[in-house]
């Protein structure tokens, strides 16, 4: 597992300057899901912020600090894929991790070729979201540095 902070040096001291920790928001409808999910993430020392329904993430705060998105595919109104289109076309280019309790191969495809990071079947195992968040981490990190 990689870790969270990564050390940056400060250019006229040279000391080192802790960066702050990701932000991941988790999408789902299902409260014992999202409150599973967010308590892991958090485990790992990010930043986490939990929300009921594609719609309420849209209208927070959080949307421009987000740094991975972790949605059910199937929510009443807005779907996780849904979102992830919206925002796609609204330029916002965060990593998606979707979950999903249906596992059907469109959408699974659909997802992965809209650019999501992952696709996790529930129940999935701890380790399998966090080696995704690593690895969609890793990513935007790597796209957004050149």
């Amino acid at each position: 597992m990689s870790g969270l902070r990564q050390e940056a040096f400060c250019l006229q001291s040279g000391r080192p300057v802790l960066s702050s920790p990701p932000v991941i928001s988790i999408v789902d409808d299902d409260g014992s899901v999202r409150a599973a999910t967010s308590n892991l993430v958090r485990s790992l020392g990010y930043v986490v912020h939990a929300f009921g329904s594609a719609e309420e993430f849209l209208g927070s705060p959080y949307l421009n600090d987000t740094s991975c998105v972790i949605a059910d595919v199937q929510m009443p109104a807005m779907s996780g894929l849904d979102l992830q289109a919206h925002l796609r076309a609204k330029g916002y280019r965060v990593p998606f991790i979707f979950i999903t309790a249906f596992s059907v191969d469109s959408a699974r495809v659909r997802a992965l070729k809209a650019g999501a990071s992952c696709f996790l079947a529930k129940p999935f195992a701890g380790e399998a979201l966090i080696e995704c968040l690593d690895a969609a981490l890793q990513g935007h990190a790597d796209t957004t540095s050149k």
